[in-house]
């Protein structure tokens, strides 16, 4: 089989805003607990977060983190996760059905975000509370003024502010699932006013309205419209979250799932500049792809975790090589519509869901689909360039006619480098790969990675930690792809 991919220097798409590279960790199983944080651990610092996995999320440059929800976050009090630590409350936690020790709140995972070189992107609760209170807690994070909230702030030890400029207004407030569900109208006008406050306190910060928590919503578009309807004004993005698995264990069709990534951005961005034509307006709303990833391995032990523990293993999904060349593609997509993507989060970072896994009290282990998010993340930086794919195609069930080779092509200017990111999902062929360059002389391959395992279902664990993990290639014979593989592509640019 052969591919042609088409690039030209001068056809960019955008430059790539580096936070559709960022993850989210909510207060859910071993996310936090045991797994950010775990005192008494032989590597924890003087603050009880792992050393070990802080370390692996440094050198991964995580550009920031959603943080504390998620469904949590409908029914959290900020309060509780601040100050004295003896004091803090232990709650029901009533969107996972857990026991809430608020050891670490907004005060530890600031710190946490620091010592991890990222960014805190934070929720307020829409659920429970409301417009007021997202308010203080700007006013308790960002402010330096001689007010009560900003006085509590020092008063807990941090003198300085924490400088929080990206929030989001709730999670997922369309789904019956959700504490407090509202309607997109009653969800509306308490975004719309939360929004005015929050901004009143601090005109600096960056707001991202919920969108539908899934394409397939009976209310999807129509909630989009309403939101922007009354937020417009106030807002800068609007949330999108999609999950993808493969439980008719039919891999050609599974690995297709991108399509429909793609297809639900250009929806949303259609009604975003719908609306914007509606307002006369004059500024963009972008988008915020804040949930994604694989998700449904875990779906059936979950059903039977006992209720109301302290971090129970929730949503442990345990990572396949499919997944892995899913993950890969769907990275593609994102970079592939960097002009309105600009916030985009691996849904999650640590245990759950998560490319990094704790074993509590012992070591940590990575999974398959650790690599393609971190080569993203790492070496996705500067200019996404339009590309043509010509290669032969497939029929990948429910997602149509696919291409076999899905790919996204990054130059990096500063460094002289362009980055081709390619998954072959053909399942028997290799692909002879030419990549045509216009308006680039390009110079030696600086490195050529490779994630491949003969078996689709192949997963690392703790016990076999290494048993997928990345190799390097050659290009003596050229690029070629191999069958059902994950390959990055560093090129010198003379």
């Amino acid at each position: 089989m052969k591919a042609k991919v088409s690039i030209n220097k001068s056809a960019v798409i955008s430059q790539i805003d580096e936070r559709i590279y960022s993850s989210f960790i909510e207060h859910l199983g071993r996310a936090v607990y045991g797994g950010i944080y775990e005192p008494g651990h032989e590597t924890a610092d003087d603050q009880g977060f792992r050393q070990d996995v802080l370390q692996t999320i440094k050198e991964m440059k995580v550009p920031m983190v959603r943080y504390p929800g998620g469904n949590f976050v409908s029914g959290y009090n900020w309060e509780d996760g601040i100050g004295d630590k003896a004091k803090r409350p232990r709650r029901m936690e009533l969107a996972w059905s857990s026991i809430e020790t608020n050891q670490v709140g907004i005060d530890e995972f600031q710190e946490w975000c620091k010592r991890a070189d990222s960014q805190v992107m934070m929720a307020v609760n829409l659920g429970t509370r409301g417009p007021a209170d997202a308010g203080n807690l700007v006013e308790y994070c960002n402010s330096e003024t001689d007010t009560y909230y900003a006085n509590l702030r020092r008063s807990n030890g941090f003198e300085k502010p924490f400088g929080i400029k990206t929030w989001c207004l709730g999670n997922e407030m369309d789904g019956p699932w959700q504490i407090c569900h509202k309607t997109a109208y009653e969800y509306a006008r308490t975004a719309c006013e939360a929004a005015k406050i929050m901004k009143w306190v601090d005109p600096s910060i960056e707001l991202v309205a919920c969108g539908s928590s899934g394409s397939g919503m009976p209310t999807f578009g129509e909630w989009e419209e309403t939101v922007l309807r009354e937020c417009y004004e106030h807002v800068d993005y609007i949330s999108l979250h999609s999950y993808y698995g493969n439980r008719n264990d039919n891999t050609p069709e599974f690995l297709g799932c991108s399509k429909n990534m793609d297809e639900f951005i250009q929806t949303v961005i259609g009604i975003c500049d719908k609306i914007k034509a509606e307002k006369n307006a004059d500024k963009d709303i972008h988008l915020s792809f804040d949930e994604w990833n694989v998700w449904f391995h875990s779906n059936e032990a979950d059903g039977k975790i006992e209720k109301w523990q302290v971090a129970p293993p929730l949503l442990e999904d345990i990572y396949t090589m499919e997944d892995a060349l899913v993950v890969g593609c769907l990275v593609n997509t994102l970079i592939n519509h960097a002009d309105r993507v600009k916030i985009a989060c691996l849904a999650q970072l640590v245990n759950v869901i998560a490319p990094v896994m704790t074993v509590t009290g012992g070591g940590m282990w990575l999974q398959t689909i650790f690599y393609p998010y971190m080569y993203a993340a790492r070496y996705g930086r500067g200019n996404a360039l339009k590309v043509q794919t010509d290669c032969e195609t497939y029929e990948a069930g429910v997602y149509g006619e696919v291409a076999y080779v899905d790919s996204s092509v990054v130059y990096n200017e500063k460094e002289g480098e362009l980055i081709v990111f390619a998954v072959n999902r053909n399942m028997t062929e290799n692909c002879s790969l030419e990549l045509d360059a216009q308006g680039f002389e390009l110079g030696e391959i600086l490195e050529y990675k490779v994630l491949n395992h003969e078996d689709m279902k192949a997963h690392n664990c703790a016990e076999e930690p290494a048993k997928v993990v990345p190799f390097d290639k050659t290009a003596d014979d050229g690029l070629v792809l191999e069958p059902h593989s994950y390959n990055m592509i560093r090129i010198k640019v003379k």
